[in-house]
């Protein structure tokens, strides 16, 4: 059988397929950091090389934008058969704080059945493992079952701007059957995962301002505004101990979910709360209460404070009251919450919040929209059967807590069905210290993409 091909094939070549995945891993990519600019390219050309390499693909194109380039390829040659759009990026986030790394970030280190780099899970391995999908598919049928349009970006990290310009520019184009997305997460190990919904995000900061510049504590202590403080206060208006957030209007855009739903959240929650403690390494859940966990992470807006910026943090001590601070924020939303209006009620809410002496101003820095997927599509059940060949298992549907703002765009400007199959584990620390790929769902992921397409091809011919 053409899978038992496959899966020879892959193992065959695992220790290859390894190298090839840790020399990617080891170029830090991190595309919000200016620094990284070149770096950032030079992962974009190691992906069109690898392109234009093993995979053969008929077209491929570094395409310049006003951030980071983009990598596009294609393989149309089957005129009667459907096209996937497979998405990735191979941009990462920074390593902050370094001191919690184990081993160099871009050092990238095997320990036991784990590959440990920053970027190793969140995406360059799934996605890599969809390149290496295909080139197992030429090497072993001398074809492809479907034609395949690749776009891979380098700022999903940090807003991607690019791509959905990029998109929005070249809908046509990029005209497809379904899309295919492995960013996404697994339940838990073994347990193989659809995601159906998406939350998406608004991304802000929050500048606070005082005088014209530092001042001298024992000077203005006592009568001089400061920034910090005044930045705290309005950050603790904003979310409450409870977990509520407090920005009138937020909760009711939005969309109810259903009690079938709100069930099926509670059960996945006996299965996700252990594995979550468990990975995050803390005791006890917080967040809004009469909610289950699920549900909590996943349909329920967030707002979290990611970094405040100000004063004095070297060692030693400086009485000096800063003349500015910041704070990075975002929101995450859910269905029915758009970003720019949810921005707008922040920015309104944050100047009702302005103390006496301060000047604030909300710095929209990138959005994305919320999805919510169907369940009923045929391409999806084609992907559920890939899955359980692989891992013996009913596939498991998650509502995801993360964001990917490019498959909004899939779904409401190209309207094909998105087809997101997850592979990262709760302990994989994703954005954190310590990020690791679990080395079996690498391969895992080669051999289900490879399954996916072969079924989709057989599909449209017995069709």
């Amino acid at each position: 059988m053409t899978t038992d091909r496959i899966a020879s094939y892959v193992a065959e070549n695992a220790a290859r397929f390894l190298d090839e995945l840790t020399a990617l891993v080891s170029i830090p990519s991190i595309s919000t950091l200016p620094e990284h600019r070149e770096d950032v390219r030079r992962a974009a050309e190691f992906l069109v090389a690898e392109l234009q390499g093993t995979l053969g693909m008929s077209t491929v194109e570094l395409i310049e934008t006003a951030g980071h380039p983009l990598v596009y390829a294609e393989w149309i040659n089957l005129p009667d058969k459907p096209t996937v759009l497979i998405y990735g990026h191979y941009d990462v986030q920074p390593v902050d704080p370094l001191e919690l790394w184990l081993s160099p970030p871009f050092e990238p280190v095997i320990k036991g059945d784990d590959l440990f780099a920053r970027g190793a899970v969140d995406d360059k391995g799934p996605m890599f493992a969809t390149l290496k999908a295909i080139q197992s598919l030429i090497h072993t049928e001398g074809t492809l079952p479907v034609n395949i349009r690749l776009l891979i970006e380098g700022e999903e990290e940090s807003g991607g701007k690019s791509v959905e310009a990029f998109v929005s520019a070249h809908a046509e184009h990029l005209r497809a059957d379904c899309a295919l997305v492995l960013d996404t997460a697994m339940v838990a190990k073994g347990v193989p995962t659809i995601s159906y919904g998406l939350r998406g995000m608004a991304y802000a900061e929050i500048v606070a301002r005082g005088a014209e510049h530092d001042l001298h504590s024992g000077v203005y202590g006592g009568i001089g505004p400061n920034p910090l403080q005044a930045l705290a206060w309005v950050l603790a208006d904003l979310k409450g101990r409870d977990g509520r957030i407090n920005l009138p209007g937020l909760y009711e855009m939005m969309q109810p979910l259903s009690d079938e739903e709100r069930a099926a959240l509670a059960r996945q929650s006996e299965l996700q709360e252990k594995e979550l403690l468990s990975a995050a390494g803390f005791r006890e859940m917080s967040g809004e209460s009469g909610f289950c966990v699920a549900e909590r992470a996943s349909a329920r807006p967030t707002f979290e404070v990611h970094g405040i910026i100000g004063g004095f943090t070297g060692e030693g001590a400086k009485t000096v009251i800063p003349a500015e601070a910041k704070a990075k924020v975002s929101l995450r939303l859910v269905p029915g919450q758009n970003p720019a209006v949810v921005l707008a009620l922040l920015s309104k809410r944050v100047q009702e919040l302005t103390s006496p002496g301060i000047t604030l101003e909300v710095r929209p820095l990138h959005v994305g929209d919320p999805v919510l997927l169907g369940l009923d599509s045929p391409v999806l059940k084609t992907a559920a059967r890939a899955l359980e060949q692989e891992f013996g298992h009913e596939v498991a549907f998650l509502r995801e807590g993360g964001s990917i703002p490019v498959v909004a765009l899939f779904d409401q400007l190209l309207k094909v069905p998105v087809v997101l199959i997850g592979f990262s584990l709760p302990d994989d620390n994703i954005h954190a210290p310590n990020e690791k790929f679990h080395i079996p769902n690498y391969y895992a992921a080669i051999r289900v993409v490879a399954g996916f397409l072969k079924r989709l091809g057989a599909k449209a011919e017995a069709e």
